[in-house]
């Protein structure tokens, strides 16, 4: 993929399209906020992840870390097996590598931004 040149820009998370994330994450939709094929963003993608009540992301790893901040809602993130509560505020760091999976534990949807790395930085 050709790196696009950086741009700035500045809007409301909710003019980005919600892209439903698939059978596999029953409940889930992703924006992304700053990427980089649309924003030329050079190191970090930011997303933001939705799950709707009784939804969840699929358990799994991968070779790349995750940061994430809870914005609303009450949640639950299973790391290597083991589950945790969330709420607003909270933040979650997942280094790569390491199981994890995110469920909605209450009754409004629950909202975390999801930073992780350009594709060029991933190992393959």
């Amino acid at each position: 993929m050709k790196r696009k040149e950086p741009t700035a820009r500045i809007g409301s998370y909710d003019k980005i399209p919600a892209v439903v994330f698939g059978d596999e994450a029953p409940g889930v939709t992703i924006r992304r906020l700053i990427d980089e094929e649309r924003d030329g963003a050079p190191v970090y993608n930011l997303r933001m992840l939705e799950i709707a009540p009784g939804g969840s992301t699929p358990d799994h790893a991968h070779p790349n870390e995750h940061e994430n901040f809870v914005v609303s809602g009450k949640g639950q993130v299973m790391i290597e097996g083991e589950w945790h509560p969330l709420a607003d505020g909270d933040v979650v760091f997942v280094p790569p590598g390491v199981r994890h999976q995110y469920r909605n534990a209450g009754d409004e949807p629950f909202r975390f931004l999801c930073g992780v790395p350009v594709s060029r930085l991933i190992e393959q």
